[in-house]
């Protein structure tokens, strides 16, 4: 291996094999990390882009593209210090991090790496949406670099972090208490892990894990939390297909409830999320509240069509006497299918209505016909972010851009997870061209200029009862995030509007009752 003294002394790599120009590119990239050199950082990239044409495995191209990663992550810290450029909604460093780092864990050889590497990847991920505001999914991916190395403390120091931060976005009191209680937990694991397994990580980030568990101390009094913090309390009610609807909401993250982030635990087993205590001109009903009524009563419908949709059970009596016929390619059909399809539908229209909610509650004078949750953050297409939301710091509509980015953006399109690319494509056939469900697929379909397959069906977006599934589920936790990502950013964008707010305002209370499950019975 070449010493960093010689590395130092380079200006290409060229002469190196690949596996050498890895190496070097490494070494390089954490000199610079360590004593904050810039320009070596700069010329580690340079060596990414001339060595990438010559690697031949994928191991090789993952490691390349981890390296990258932790490059971008060299130039984001020297921004930090920068308050301005830390709020910025469009951050190259953070969109390049996530770039190399989903292309990595999605990479053929990624499950192929020891579970120290699957971790490390997974948990720089999680951090970076972390950043970007999208604090639900990362919980996701810490969670998963947990299950894969249980003592992988920079996954669960970092969680603990995280939920702390979510925690200070929180209307509920009662919320933050469990919140600060479980970040607390997490972050003594890991510095206890830390301690015994000092090699899963940079050691010198005990002194910063040690500091963000006193805040939380100061914060909360962690010790009478768990004293009194019942999470298996109250059992879980109904029949016994409410029961099992229930637990599987909660085993899926599906409640709207912060509380569901934290486990599958029966306390969070409703859908208590609402909106914040927010202020409005006297002569303006609760338009809002009922706004938001309607989300999430969409949102819970979509959930049940889905679960009911994919529950084995006997043919449906509206399908019985209904002449189709069978062109041989395994379609799926019937009104199981049809409610998934339902479901999917559902739920992608809610960010359409969540842009329209924005549109009314920033007051951002978007004509009607064109708000959409691609085209509400930009005035033109490729202009930058709305000045109305650039200045908010607000982390959880942070959160929302970027699930917009990932969804629609098309600059962004080599940036996203496969799967949301997919949910846009699933999307727009179903609203306006033909899907067909198989429940097996044919193989794939026959090569241009040969003869066709007769039972192959070039006309429709063929996808398996199983991806259908399986990306309306994504879908739905998706806008569960969504959802919760408005109603705390509605709650950053109050505190904010009350700092602002002149000393002689007058505020007058106007409180709402809860609706009565009867009432949502056809009279």
């Amino acid at each position: 291996m070449t010493d960093i003294d010689e590395i130092l002394a380079m200006q290409t790599i060229d002469a190196l094999s690949p596996d050498e120009g890895l190496e070097a590119i490494a070494s390089a990239i954490d000199h610079a990390r360590d004593h904050g050199d810039l320009s070596l950082n700069d010329r580690a990239l340079t060596w990414c882009v001339q060595v990438e044409a010559r690697l031949s495995s994928d191991e090789q191209r993952l490691q390349l593209d981890y390296y990258q990663a932790n490059a971008w992550a060299n130039r984001q810290k020297a921004r930090q210090t920068d308050r301005e450029a830390a709020w910025a909604w469009d951050q190259e460093e953070l969109q390049k991090q996530i770039f190399f780092l989903r292309r990595a864990r999605n990479g053929p050889a990624f499950d192929e790496q020891s579970a120290v590497v699957r971790c490390q990847i997974l948990t720089n991920l999680a951090n970076q949406l972390d950043t970007a505001g999208r604090f639900i999914e990362a919980r996701e991916l810490w969670s998963e670099a947990l299950e894969e190395e249980p003592e992988f403390w920079m996954a669960r120091g970092n969680r603990g972090r995280g939920l702390m931060s979510y925690a200070h976005s929180l209307y509920d009191p009662g919320h933050f208490a469990i919140f600060a209680h479980s970040a607390h937990a997490d972050l003594m694991e890991a510095l206890r892990d830390l301690d015994e397994h000092p090699e899963f990580g940079d050691q010198r980030l005990r002194p910063y894990f040690a500091g963000v568990a006193s805040n939380v101390e100061n914060d909360c009094n962690v010790e009478a939390v768990a004293a009194s913090y019942r999470p298996d309390e109250p059992a879980l009610r109904g029949n016994s297909v409410g029961r099992a609807y229930r637990l599987w909401c909660l085993q899926q993250t599906l409640f709207l409830n912060p509380l569901n982030d934290l486990g599958a635990y029966p306390i969070a087993a409703r859908d208590v999320l609402t909106l914040p205590s927010f202020v409005v001109p006297l002569d303006e009903p609760p338009v809002l509240v009922g706004f938001f009524n309607q989300l999430k009563q969409e949102f819970v419908s979509a959930r049940w069509l889905f679960f009911d949709g994919t529950r084995p059970k006997a043919t449906h009596l509206s399908d019985r006497d209904v002449l189709l016929y069978n062109t041989v390619d395994y379609t799926a059909l019937g009104l199981a299918v049809e409610k998934t399809k339902i479901a999917f539908r559902m739920s992608y229209s809610l960010l359409d209505k969540i842009a329209y909610f924005l549109n009314h509650y920033l007051k951002l004078g978007i004509p009607e016909k064109k708000i959409s949750f691609r085209g509400i953050w930009r005035e033109k297409d490729n202009g930058p972010v709305r000045a109305a939301f650039l200045a908010s710091e607000n982390w959880p509509f942070r959160g929302l851009y970027w699930l917009s980015k990932d969804l629609f953006e098309k600059d962004y399109k080599d940036m996203t997870e496969p799967e949301a690319r997919e949910l846009h494509e699933l999307r727009n056939h179903l609203e306006h061209k033909y899907v067909k469900v198989h429940v097996m697929m044919m193989r794939t379909p026959p090569v241009a200029g040969t003869s066709a397959s007769p039972f192959f069906d070039n006309f429709a977006h063929s996808v398996s009862r199983d991806d259908l599934e399986r990306r309306t589920l994504r879908l739905l936790k998706l806008v569960r995030s969504a959802l919760i990502y408005l109603s705390l950013g509605m709650h950053r964008e109050e505190g904010r509007r009350r700092e602002n707010a002149g000393a002689d305002r007058v505020v007058a209370p106007m409180p709402l009752t809860a609706m009565n499950d009867e009432w949502k019975r056809r009279w």
